[in-house]
């Protein structure tokens, strides 16, 4: 699996795997430390946890192997797709804490939680109409000297090239999609609760993106990471080549031809 995985893949798949292993562990011990009392209770109740037990630790250990398995490269049930979507959500913040143990710092466990769940979307190969699509930024993607404020509208736009949100708009006129530009998460909430999305490309840092993915799930996402030359949340930049990438991954196969024939 090593020489397959990529690194930033492996660091989360890794984690992922040993929380799913124990879990599992903690499962079986809270039923043995268990089961005396329920033995006491009722000769049926052992069985009973202990079933309920086995299911979960097989459930939990079905949706992780279908992470590694989708991440690859072989084929899996589709409804195997969201529950390795679940599993990943789930066992984050189990991640995390295994990462302070061995001493890897959260950021790139961050990291490769949004390329696991990047890859576990593109795999799934959902396909949406562009009227379904929205692109999703922080406020600081705008440059701040900017008189043209776009946080109520993101039409006051210029499309002057100093900052990539022209670059962006331009994208969301290409394709006929939304593009929204959040001050915070509870904006961001407000913005897809309004537009009603079925799939979202978002640009944000790593602890953004994180969260962003986890609040909307089963939404699906493509996170894009931003650009930070001058330091976090000030002039951020974003590869407008990646957000594209990320637009035509969602983008109805029919639709996306058509755009392509006739140009626009």
């Amino acid at each position: 699996m090593e020489s397959v995985l990529k690194p930033k893949k492996r660091i989360f798949v890794s984690l992922t795997l040993a929380s799913a292993f124990l879990g599992a562990v903690f499962i079986y011990l809270c039923w043995r430390v268990a089961l005396p009392g329920l033995a006491q209770i009722s000769s049926t109740l052992p069985v009973l946890f202990g079933s309920v037990g086995i299911v979960v630790a097989i459930a939990l250990l079905a949706a992780v192997s279908a992470i590694v398995l989708a991440i690859l490269g072989f084929p899996i049930i589709k409804t195997f797709y969201f529950w390795a979507w679940k599993a990943v959500n789930m066992l984050f913040p189990f991640a995390v804490g295994l990462g302070r143990i061995f001493n890897i710092p959260r950021q790139r466990i961050e990291q490769s939680f949004i390329e696991v769940s990047n890859h576990l979307v593109r795999q799934h190969k959902i396909k949406v109409p562009a009227s379904r699509i929205m692109i999703l930024t922080p406020h600081c993607i705008q440059l701040d000297t900017c008189a043209h404020k776009i946080t109520r509208n993101i039409e006051n736009c210029r499309q002057c090239g100093r900052c990539c949100v022209g670059g962006m708009l331009g994208l969301a006129h290409k394709y006929g999609i939304h593009m929204g530009v959040a001050t915070g998460g509870t904006l961001a909430r407000q913005m897809v609760k309004e537009i009603r999305p079925k799939a979202i490309i978002a640009v944000a840092c790593e602890r953004d993106l994180t969260s962003g993915i986890q609040d909307v799930f089963p939404l699906p996402v493509i996170g894009v990471l931003n650009e930070r030359p001058f330091g976090p949340c000030f002039n951020t930049r974003v590869d407008i080549k990646k957000v594209e990438a990320a637009i035509l991954d969602f983008l109805d196969t029919e639709e996306a031809d058509d755009r392509k024939k006739t140009g626009k």
